[in-house]
């Protein structure tokens, strides 16, 4: 297992590098849940868990997590990706070889001991991987249950995650934050209980998407564009105003 080796500095720099990234990126990022999501990390640590479609999700994360809720956030990744990008330990990324039950426990109760302590913020992509958004079921694996069954002052969170491409020139991002997941059973039903909460989740902005109503989701960042591009816009229907 691969610990974290958290930064203020490294911290701060990813998130600054992150929100312009999103800025340039995205026309917006639309958050739902947001409210509630800081009331209870008031109250006590929380325990994430959320769908994996894409590169951007862990910078989704860190987002939410330090931005939007100021927490003190931590992530659990593949080892494999972890060593490939070994900054994500100064924002709280842990490593674990997910080929090794053994590590993969060690992995369980660091996460575990970390969650002892309110406003503590721990998120897991138990998929383990990006996996198409459209895929069902999720195939969420049981180790993010094993750490809510360890966990037991940790409130379980899902998350949907989806980029959306409409009739803007950039896409959108939706984040849904749920209720939390019932505590309880065994880890086979927790596993399920989380995956059928991400997937609700899920839902909710799929149903928001179609019905062309978002009411509850937040924009909490705007795209910005490049003044040579607005300049070049500007001048395009100029011209094709004179014509």
């Amino acid at each position: 297992m691969i610990p974290a080796a958290k930064s203020a500095f490294v911290g701060r720099l990813l998130l600054a590098d992150t929100l312009r990234r999103m800025r340039s990126r995205f026309e917006a990022v639309r958050v739902a849940g947001l409210a509630d999501a800081r009331a209870r990390l008031a109250e006590g640590p929380l325990l994430v868990v959320s769908n994996h479609s894409a590169w951007w999700d862990p910078l989704v994360a860190l987002l939410v997590s330090a931005h939007l809720l100021g927490a003190d956030g931590y992530a659990l990744m593949d080892a494999k990706n972890l060593r490939k990008l070994p900054f994500f330990k100064g924002i709280g990324a842990f490593g674990v070889d997910l080929d090794d039950p053994a590590d993969g426990a060690r992995a369980l109760r660091y996460a575990a001991k970390l969650l002892r302590e309110r406003g503590r913020l721990v998120w897991v992509f138990p998929q383990g991987e990006e996996r198409p958004i459209t895929q069902r079921p999720l195939g969420f694996r049981p180790g993010s249950a094993e750490i809510g069954r360890l966990a037991r002052r940790a409130v379980v969170l899902p998350v949907g995650i989806r980029y959306e491409h409409g009739n803007t020139e950039r896409p959108r991002l939706y984040v849904s934050v749920g209720p939390p997941v019932p505590p309880g059973g065994d880890a086979e039903t927790q596993r399920f209980a989380q995956e059928q909460a991400v997937l609700r989740e899920l839902e909710r902005i799929d149903q928001a998407l179609v019905a062309r109503d978002e009411e509850g989701f937040e924009t909490v960042l705007s795209g910005s564009r490049s003044r040579l591009f607005a300049a070049l816009q500007r001048a395009l229907a100029w011209f094709s105003g004179l014509r």
